[in-house]
């Protein structure tokens, strides 16, 4: 399925349908660009040469007049550009605007400092992975600020903005895994707000990883299951998983120990408090911590709270 170019010096390769009207837009103006700068520069060079002052004292005498010829080369060659690039560009954007009818639709959400997917089956996923030769719309909204999703091999980038869905599509023509960039500042670890696009072989690939996507609490132990769970809901973004603290308190031998608040009230690490933190984090921030976790209400089912909870206990010391 591969039609995608090659990287170069200023571009990553290309590796969907929207690329070819963007690298062609790049490229025009950037060696429109470069040639009137040629022209300038050695339209200057001559006139600083030839109209020198050729003593001390000399006078410039003025040669001013009107040249019809060069008011024209001076004038039609930037509205022809500016013509071509709007043309080009109009029609590049109602593109980018219109997913064909047949699309896969996938949600995204946005948050401090994770993406999730989810797919039709029902499947949540950090990373987004997609069959070859289909468009796949992707729907988009934000739990908290304002973020932006941006593949720089796809050549797509649309804000996601709090309290409304925005959306993009893409068409991607080659397999293999493509990065994932968050480029609105959306606080402290904004920079590491990264994840992968994973263009599989085949359809029959995609179904099949799909597939084992599935319920996780059916397939697997429960410790196993919250495993991925914390994974896939982009817990690890905050909490590390080896004592070292970040944005939030560590998962490693927090189980059972005292929390205190920022409200003055402490509380152990049980169940209930795992659950509370997950229902309503706002109820019971840390001390030394911002209440920046969003809430997990309505996207989170008892049974993956519970194998949530069973992963935790097995992080000790």
């Amino acid at each position: 399925m591969s039609m995608t170019s090659d990287p170069t010096f200023w571009m990553p390769s290309a590796a969907a349908t929207q690329a070819e009207v963007v690298d062609l837009l790049y490229y025009f103006l950037y060696y429109v660009s470069v040639g009137s700068f040629v022209v300038i520069m050695s339209a200057l060079m001559y006139f600083v040469y030839r109209y020198r002052a050729k003593s001390k004292g000399e006078r410039a005498v003025s040669a001013g007049g009107h040249n019809t010829l060069l008011e024209i080369g001076w004038t039609l060659p930037p509205a022809i550009v500016s013509v071509f690039v709007f043309v080009v560009g109009a029609k590049g954007y109602i593109d980018m605007k219109s997913p064909p009818a047949d699309s896969m639709e996938i949600g995204v959400t946005a948050y401090k400092w994770a993406w999730q997917f989810s797919y039709p089956n029902g499947h949540r996923d950090p990373n987004l992975h997609v069959p070859p030769n289909r468009p796949v719309r992707l729907v988009m909204s934000s739990d908290d600020v304002l973020h932006s999703f941006f593949v720089p091999s796809f050549r797509i980038k649309q804000d996601i903005v709090p309290g409304r869905y925005t959306e993009v599509w893409f068409h991607a023509v080659e397999s293999g895994e493509f990065q994932i960039f968050c480029t609105e500042y959306c606080g402290t670890k904004h920079s590491e707000m990264l994840a992968k696009v994973t263009v599989h072989e085949s359809d029959e690939s995609y179904q099949k990883w799909l597939e084992s996507q599935g319920d996780i609490l059916d397939r697997l132990p429960p410790e196993q299951a919250g495993e991925q769970l914390v994974a896939s809901n982009g817990c690890t973004a905050c909490h590390s998983l080896n004592g070292t603290n970040g944005v939030g308190p560590s998962f490693k031998g927090a189980w059972g120990q005292e929390r205190a608040f920022v409200d003055g009230n402490t509380a152990l690490m049980d169940e209930n408090y795992v659950r509370n933190s997950i229902i309503n984090p706002a109820g019971q921030v840390v001390k030394g911590y911002a209440p920046v976790m969003p809430t997990f209400q309505g996207k989170l089912k008892d049974r993956e709270i519970d194998a949530i909870i069973a992963y935790l206990k097995t992080l000790k010391e």
